[in-house]
């Protein structure tokens, strides 16, 4: 019988993986993968400190920019709804 890696993942289970199309959504994918890179090749999360800040700025900048946003289409939802 086939040993079954949890890692090894075709790239199938990658497109279906809806953290990934999340990511992937945010413009922030290739930081995320360099952030898993180092994981994966120091084995130490503290080594990787600069990686995970590039990509938690990456994630506020794309959140805060989502934000604003939201916000500004429920003004104008709002303004359309008032002058009815």
């Amino acid at each position: 019988m086939a040993s079954l890696t949890p890692h090894d993942r075709s790239r199938k289970d990658d497109e279906d993986d809806p953290v990934e199309q999340m990511i992937s959504r945010t413009g922030c994918a290739e930081l995320h993968y360099t952030v898993q890179e180092c994981m994966a090749e120091h084995q130490d999360w503290r080594v990787c400190q600069n990686q995970v800040q590039t990509f938690k700025d990456c994630m506020m900048n794309f959140q805060n920019a989502r934000k604003e946003q939201l916000m500004k289409q429920q003004r104008a939802t709002s303004t359309e709804s008032s002058t009815s």
